[in-house]
């Protein structure tokens, strides 16, 4: 009898061991360790443009919401940049709201390719980039993992997937995916901002206009188009488009200065 009570304290001490070393190793894998000076001046633009104080702040933030979030590869291996991308993308927009926490997402899937309507990278009408999830599929985004990358590497275009929704994110957070981020924007704005819309848009469906034609789809998606454009190429912005420029900046409380090529 002493045998098999000393048999099973060592049991249960081996089973609370490894337990306890095992999610050990969990933490230690899923804690940001990797995000440091060096992975984010040379991927994210935006940080290179950034002074010594708020570099820290930037990088804690980034480690903010990989905590918070998961990122998940469904038909490819999620690498270190991925996860960089995906949070510099969430964090870029809100960088002025030190506070943020994105309470409508839990989950990134991140795709290999573009996708089609039913999820897949393979077959045809797979012309989906990244989109925000609805229905059973609330509070996950879908990303392309090649357009999260060319949205970072290519510095001579107006696009980023990733970017353009964490914004639809943003725009939903007061309920509505309608392209007045009522959760951003002062109310003296709002007038300002849907006639600026409405003129913007008829430019674009005339062809007068540069900015993304798919941005005349509604009114949610031209405020991730040219939120895009701001973060990406704000002084062509300015240049082109100074009125969606400063009402951007008034939406968004920051002037981004991504200059380098």
């Amino acid at each position: 009898m002493v045998y098999i009570i000393i048999f099973a304290f060592f049991l249960i001490a081996g089973i609370f061991f490894i337990k306890k070393n095992s999610s050990k190793k969990i933490v230690d894998k899923t804690e940001p360790g990797f995000v440091n000076d060096s992975m984010l001046e040379i991927h994210i633009a935006f940080y290179r443009q950034l002074n010594k104080e708020d570099r820290i702040r930037f990088r804690e933030g980034v480690k903010k919401i990989l905590r918070s979030i998961k990122i998940t590869g469904v038909d490819t291996t999620v690498e270190d940049i991925d996860r960089i991308m995906i949070a510099s993308s969430a964090l870029i927009p809100v960088f002025a709201f030190p506070d943020w926490d994105y309470h409508n997402l839990k989950e990134v899937l991140l795709y290999s390719d573009m996708i089609n309507d039913n999820f897949q990278t393979v077959g045809e009408d797979r012309i989906i980039m990244g989109m925000v999830g609805s229905g059973y599929m609330n509070e996950k985004m879908l990303l392309s993992r090649h357009a999260l990358r060319q949205g970072f590497s290519n510095r001579n275009d107006t696009s980023n997937t990733a970017i353009h929704e964490f914004v639809h994110l943003i725009d939903k957070m007061d309920g509505d995916t309608d392209g007045l981020p009522k959760v951003l924007m002062q109310q003296q704005f709002v007038i300002p901002w849907l006639e600026m819309l409405r003129k913007n848009m008829e430019e674009i469906a005339e062809g007068r206009s540069d900015i993304n034609p798919y941005g005349i789809t509604n009114q949610a998606e031209f405020f991730a188009v040219v939120s895009e454009y701001f973060f990406e190429q704000p002084g062509m912005l300015q240049e082109k488009h100074p009125d969606i420029f400063a009402l951007l900046q008034e939406v968004f409380l920051q002037k981004p200065k991504i200059s380098d090529k």
